[in-house]
């Protein structure tokens, strides 16, 4: 059972997401590599949290080759390239993972390997 890891002496999460998340002994991991917002097809959608869904849809067939799912992911890396583009990526993450969350960390950064590129994810899964 994992343990979700939100200690009343610090400050409480600024959104949906954990501090930490404690896996216990005897679980398999499984490390995602960052996915970007695009398809089989090579399209890549303009709108940032388009890019967010389709990166966490390649996470989850990634995850589907484990047998694992979104469910089991225990912590998020996210990047965007703007300010603006951090509620679009953080509405696509709060429909997908309830409480309690991952742990998660979001950063801007400059940019990516092409310029149409907004969001990418990576994640963490134990199961």
């Amino acid at each position: 059972m994992l343990r979700f890891l939100l200690p009343k002496s610090i400050k409480a999460p600024f959104a949906r997401y954990s501090h930490g998340v404690e896996v216990p002994a005897g679980k398999r991991l499984v490390l995602c590599s960052g996915q970007l917002g695009i398809g089989p097809d090579d399209t890549v959608p303009e709108d940032a949290g388009a890019q967010a869904e389709l990166c966490f849809r390649n996470i989850s067939a990634i995850l589907g080759e484990a047998s694992l799912t979104l469910n089991d992911v225990v912590r998020i890396n996210a990047y965007v390239t703007d300010r603006i583009h951090m509620r679009p990526y953080m509405d696509a993450r709060d429909r997908l993972f309830s409480d309690p969350a991952p742990a998660s960390t979001l950063m801007i950064v400059s940019g990516f390997t092409r310029p149409e590129f907004k969001v990418e994810i990576e994640v963490i899964a134990a199961g």
